[in-house]
């Protein structure tokens, strides 16, 4: 993305700043933005969170590249997996 945004700005004159802003960029880090796409990959991989609670660690990493994919790459991963290892608890 930043290859992508260096060339808009150096074709447009606009600030990254703008330019991330204009194009909706940026990147998702709230938990109230992260919220409902967690609970739509929960509710579509049960087979994942049965994995994930019966202790395969793995599991939780194939959710957080769900939560990725659904939102387009604009998912922080930490915040994601903070967030699905909350609501995965036993």
């Amino acid at each position: 993305m930043a290859k992508d945004v260096l060339a808009m700005m150096i074709e447009s004159g606009k600030d990254s700043a703008d330019i991330i802003r204009e194009k909706n960029l940026g990147q998702m880090s709230g938990a109230d933005q992260l919220d409902k796409v967690v609970d739509e990959v929960v509710a579509k991989n049960t087979r994942s969170v049965e994995d994930y609670r019966s202790g395969k660690e793995n599991a939780l990493m194939f959710l957080v590249g769900q939560v990725m994919k659904s939102s387009g790459g604009k998912a922080n991963p930490k915040v994601a997996r903070e967030l699905l290892a909350k609501r995965l608890k036993p």
